[in-house]
């Protein structure tokens, strides 16, 4: 999460220019929304910053009827526009649902994977602004992009949220366990999974706040969270790769661990509906 320094180039993507198109990840899923009976994309948010017309993304995947209301899930990447391993894991994580809807079953996905457009096309960790968008949320912020994100975050009623991240300060995977008392419960076994791909960064200092098994239960004010007051709380998982590992085992390390997560989780409703 902390600014990076430089783009690692990895396999599978051509080394990072100054600046990047929206259509590395819009296009891919446009692709394969139009054969896709689960993937929708949804209208764009539109915002004006810096005297220009902008789109923020939203996609929903469906899955199949698990019996019940399906549980709302909100995942977003590219809050900080240099960061795009986070982008390209949500665009994997969407092809390995495609490939086997049942791992989103009894799962309504809500999908953000640029949040951040104008910092994701100028490859900075700020938007156009020069804002870090996630020191923003919660405080009467004047980003569009922003009040785009905190009225979906108030009209889905999420029962989860989880950002994809990456840090140029961490030689291995951790995470932020926020909100409901479950949600360290739901990031243990994502972290595990995740370390057959990339270490897990096991300091007990990460990122200036104490940390147990890459875990960290405080965090910044302004991160991206579910609305001040909201009951019952969601869970709130952040996960954050090395920036500096290969892009492709990034990807590979969130993408396992969102799976992960959201069969955690499926356990979890299932059993508490049984007690």
């Amino acid at each position: 999460m902390p600014a990076a320094t430089q783009t690692t180039p990895s396999r599978g993507h051509a080394a990072q220019s100054p600046h990047r198109s929206l259509e590395l990840i819009t296009g891919p899923l446009s692709e394969i929304s139009r054969r896709s009976a689960s993937l929708t994309v949804c209208e764009p948010g539109r915002f004006e910053l810096a005297g220009q017309s902008h789109e923020l993304p939203r996609y929903t995947f469906l899955g199949p009827t698990g019996g019940a209301e399906p549980l709302r899930i909100g995942i977003f990447a590219g809050l900080h526009g240099d960061e795009p391993a986070a982008s390209f894991a949500l665009l994997r994580f969407v092809r390995l649902l495609e490939d086997n809807p049942e791992i989103a079953r009894g799962y309504c996905l809500f999908l953000y994977p640029v949040s951040n457009p104008t910092g994701f096309v100028d490859n900075t960790r700020h938007n156009r602004n020069g804002k870090d968008l996630n020191r923003e949320f919660w405080r009467n912020s004047r980003q569009p992009e922003i009040r785009l994100l905190e009225s979906e975050l108030w009209s889905h009623a999420f029962h989860g949220l989880i950002s994809l991240h990456t840090d140029d300060t961490s030689d291995g995977l951790y995470g932020y366990a926020h909100g409901a008392v479950l949600t360290q419960h739901l990031l243990r076994p994502a972290l595990a999974a995740a370390a057959h791909f990339l270490p897990r960064n096991q300091g007990d200092v990460i990122d200036g706040f104490r940390a147990r098994d890459g875990i960290i239960r405080a965090g910044y004010e302004g991160v991206l969270r579910a609305p001040p007051g909201v009951k019952p709380r969601p869970f709130e998982v952040i996960l954050e790769t090395p920036h500096h590992a290969p892009q492709y085992l990034q990807e590979a390390a969130l993408a396992v661990a969102l799976h992960t997560i959201l069969d955690e989780y499926r356990k979890f409703i299932a059993y508490a509906q049984n007690l």
